[in-house]
């Protein structure tokens, strides 16, 4: 089975082409800068016109990433009108992914008429969580009528990382306890056990958790208010300071980029150094945060561009972390590959429909 998997966003479409269920990679690539000015690549329809002319072989099934499924989609689903109307809905709380993600949908149901196509959910793998895991100290009322809750996101990556680990260990997945740690630009921590998500560290929407490359992660909400008060703010700006000036990049005053930071460090550059020492600290706590729900762990790992790549920042999260464990997990780095998670799951929904 040929599977083609879409990874749509605003201005992008990243693409991997499948030969199932072996999973041999026939093509890959990407459009990029679509819409931008400029760019030859006015909108998603031309870039997909573009991918197609370079795969030129019979496609059986499009697997798309979908970012925000809420509490609708807790596993993959074939793609139809009535999903496309609440991939819509969910678009409201993933303004910024949903939208472009269904761009990409759309434009494949008109260049490929007939071909089945599916959606796998980005929090579709955070499902398994607990109540007591989701629910927020807000009144209830709120997760009733508007959905409020922790629904975590980077969870195809959490998902292939966990399986490879148990892979790696030669153990069952089901008879492990594991933390992945997804370290990149975004960044997401998620406890799972027995092959189930039961606690991840992104919320309600990717800002929550970790202190990220540009997005601040856990901090008093009260500070919203203040800073709009003091500042004289709108809801516009104070979003933009959230998620686009604040983390790694907010702290150092440089760059949102490890490599550069860590390069500045060396030439003893204190708030570089401060940038590097908190992230490092927020990823330390809630590795031990986990360690203590799952009463140990049988294995830690890294992936995501930083989690991968950077061996200090993998040693600063480990020095000490284990110090007080009879039974010290397994440390493992393991590249992601989420498209190849993506093609698993369509070959699996197809087989079985």
């Amino acid at each position: 089975m040929r599977i083609l998997v879409i990874n749509s966003g605003s201005s992008s479409i990243k693409y991997k082409f499948f030969k199932m269920p072996k999973g041999r990679v026939i093509s890959y690539g990407a459009i990029e800068h679509i819409g931008e000015k400029g760019s030859k690549v006015k909108d998603h329809h031309q870039g997909l016109e573009i991918i197609l002319s370079r795969i030129n072989h019979q496609i059986d099934v499009v697997g798309h990433r979908l970012v925000h499924g809420a509490e609708e989609f807790k596993r993959p689903v074939s793609i139809n009108n009535l999903v496309i109307r609440k991939i819509r809905q969910c678009c409201a709380i993933a303004p910024l992914h949903n939208p472009a993600n269904l761009a990409g949908v759309l434009a494949c149901r008109r260049l490929l008429p007939g071909i089945k196509q599916v959606a796998v959910f980005d929090t579709a793998f955070h499902q398994t969580l607990p109540d007591y895991a989701y629910t927020y100290g807000l009144p209830y009322a709120y997760y009733k009528r508007l959905g409020i809750r922790k629904y975590g996101f980077h969870g195809t990556s959490h998902e292939y990382v966990a399986s490879e680990a148990a892979r790696a260990l030669k153990r069952p997945l089901e008879r492990l306890k594991i933390i992945t740690c997804h370290l990149g630009n975004g960044c997401s921590i998620a406890a799972v056990v027995k092959g189930r998500s039961i606690d991840t560290s992104m919320g309600f929407t990717p800002l929550e958790g970790l202190v990220m490359g540009t997005r601040c992660g856990d901090i008093d909400p009260a500070l919203v208010t203040y800073l709009m008060r003091k500042k004289r703010l709108n809801i516009y700006q104070m979003d933009d300071i959230l998620n686009k000036g604040s983390g790694l990049k907010g702290v150092s005053g440089i760059s949102n980029d490890m490599r550069v930071l860590e390069s500045k460090a060396r030439r003893q550059d204190k708030r570089v150094k401060l940038a590097i020492n908190v992230f490092v600290y927020r990823i330390k706590k809630y590795i031990g945060a986990y360690l203590a729900i799952m009463a140990g762990a049988d294995a830690l790992v890294f992936t995501g561009g930083i989690g991968e790549n950077q061996k200090r920042i993998r040693e600063k999260i480990c020095q000490g972390l284990f110090s007080h464990l009879k039974k010290k997990p397994k440390v493992l780095v393991i590249p992601t590959d989420e498209e190849m998670m993506i093609a698993r799951q369509t070959y699996k929904l197809v087989k079985a429909d």
